[in-house]
């Protein structure tokens, strides 16, 4: 359980799939022009995304290496038709709204990515909850980019007004530019945030992760807890690394 729960953890804080890989950019960017275009977006790639590594975490063992990419795509888009006939059914003005993005689920990097990563190598109940955390993670993501856009662009919030008449709504925020902007405010922030703690930890940033930790060989690290065989162990591999490169120079020369 404690690792499920870690997979929840890492897919929406430590490795969240918008700020932090900078993964699903298209969708990102294209969508959030409002929060309920960006949570309806999260919502199906979340769906898609846990049935699917459900799926091919029960056939890791069956699936050939030779056919491993083709047998991932094909179930991913037997889940992207499903989820699109029913977002058509029940939620045709988000359906219209999300447009081809709902179908181009499919080649979305984040979920064949996770199919190939994580979900094809581990088994099912983890790469259920990875799912599920990349899923929340990607939600979160598009739904603030929305929230903040919907919020300064227009004025409104879910499609509520909020801002009555305390200032003009800046539009260029609801356009392509403004997704842009959001972004890379957003990402900065975490960036920053990242930075500072790796300075407190006294080690080298990390800015693929939230904690911003390198994971360094640095042995006096705050953040780095090691015990003397396992200290005695890296600085003994780092001067064999060292020997072998100078042997490698030597001969080159």
């Amino acid at each position: 359980m404690k690792k499920c729960l870690e997979r929840l953890y890492n897919g929406i804080v430590k490795e969240n799939p918008t700020f932090v890989q900078m993964l699903g950019m298209c969708p990102t960017l294209a969508v959030t022009s409002s929060a309920i275009n960006g949570l309806g977006m999260g919502l199906a790639t979340l769906v898609v995304l846990t049935m699917s590594n459900m799926i091919i975490s029960m056939l890791r063992n069956v699936i050939s290496d030779k056919v491993r990419i083709p047998a991932y795509i094909t179930i991913i888009a037997s889940f992207v038709t499903i989820v699109s006939f029913v977002m058509q059914a029940y939620t045709p003005e988000l359906y219209d709204s999300l447009g081809v993005f709902i179908s181009l689920i499919v080649v979305n990097c984040i979920i064949l990515g996770r199919a190939e990563s994580y979900a094809g190598k581990n088994p099912v109940l983890p790469s259920i909850f990875d799912g599920i955390g990349m899923g929340l993670g990607f939600t979160l993501g598009l739904t603030v980019i929305g929230i903040i856009r919907e919020f300064i662009g227009a004025g409104t919030f879910f499609g509520m007004t909020v801002t009555a008449d305390l200032w003009e709504p800046v539009r260029i925020f609801t356009m392509n530019p403004g997704a842009f902007f959001v972004l890379a405010f957003i990402v900065a922030f975490i960036n920053g945030m990242a930075i500072r703690k790796a300075k407190k930890k006294g080690c080298e940033p990390n800015l693929r992760r939230i904690d911003g930790c390198a994971g360094c060989m640095n042995l006096s690290c705050a953040g780095r807890k090691v015990s003397t065989a396992e200290a005695e162990k890296i600085m003994q591999e780092a001067a064999d690394k060292r020997n072998e490169n100078d042997k490698e120079g030597q001969v080159i020369q």
